[in-house]
């Protein structure tokens, strides 16, 4: 986030993937950089947490704000594991899209390489991207499209066309709109490193030393 002088800060969700050469991974999705009611317990050095936005105030309802439930989330930093090491961390800030735009990710990894060596990580991500908001969204005010689906232009114009026939409502959104995830992976046989960052909004960075 950005701070302004007075100390404001002006944020949003953001995603970090760390790899060591020990294979050593964390995947993180700080978030809540936009509400500036969020305070720091001074005697902890945190903030406290910003999901009970995500809990509903109708009762009655399994996300009702009540006693000892834990709320929706949206965050969703993922780690892959083969054979029980870790082999693949990625993630995306993105709202209730997170889980699409990461899962999109995550098959076209999986079914390209099966989650082994010579990972296209750069390939997977690039690839055009979509979401539906089927779903009521996580924030208010609630809102949802059933049967909407939004894709990127670079979308293959057939694949629109058949998705229409089918009956979907297609909007065509703004081109690199879908998605901002990022990864990193280790290939446990050879201990090489590899990463990959979004060019969605210009703000994602692969970097090694």
């Amino acid at each position: 986030p950005t701070v302004a002088r007075d100390g404001a800060t002006r944020g949003d969700t953001c995603h970090l993937d760390v790899v060591d050469r020990w294979g050593n991974m964390v995947a993180a999705t700080p978030s809540g950089g936009w509400l500036q009611s969020n305070p720091v317990v001074p005697e902890l050095g945190f903030p406290l947490g910003t999901r009970l936005q995500m809990a509903w105030l109708e009762p009655g309802l399994p996300n009702s704000l009540t006693p000892g439930r834990r709320p929706r989330t949206t965050l969703t930093p993922s780690i892959a594991l083969r054979d029980g090491v870790p082999v693949l961390a990625f993630g995306t800030p993105g709202g209730d899209q997170q889980d699409q735009w990461q899962l999109h990710f995550f098959l076209a990894v999986a079914l390209r390489a099966q989650v082994r060596g010579g990972l296209d990580l750069q390939g997977a991500i690039d690839a055009p991207n979509w979401h539906n908001d089927s779903f009521p969204s996580s924030f208010y005010p609630r809102g949802m499209r059933p049967g909407s689906v939004t894709v990127e232009p670079s979308m293959d114009a057939a694949v629109v066309e058949g998705l229409r026939r089918r009956g979907h409502d297609v909007t065509i959104g703004e081109p690199w709109s879908e998605g901002r995830l990022c990864a990193v992976a280790r290939d446990p046989r050879t201990g090489v490193l590899s990463a990959a960052a979004n060019p969605r909004g210009m703000q994602g960075y692969a970097v090694g030393r």
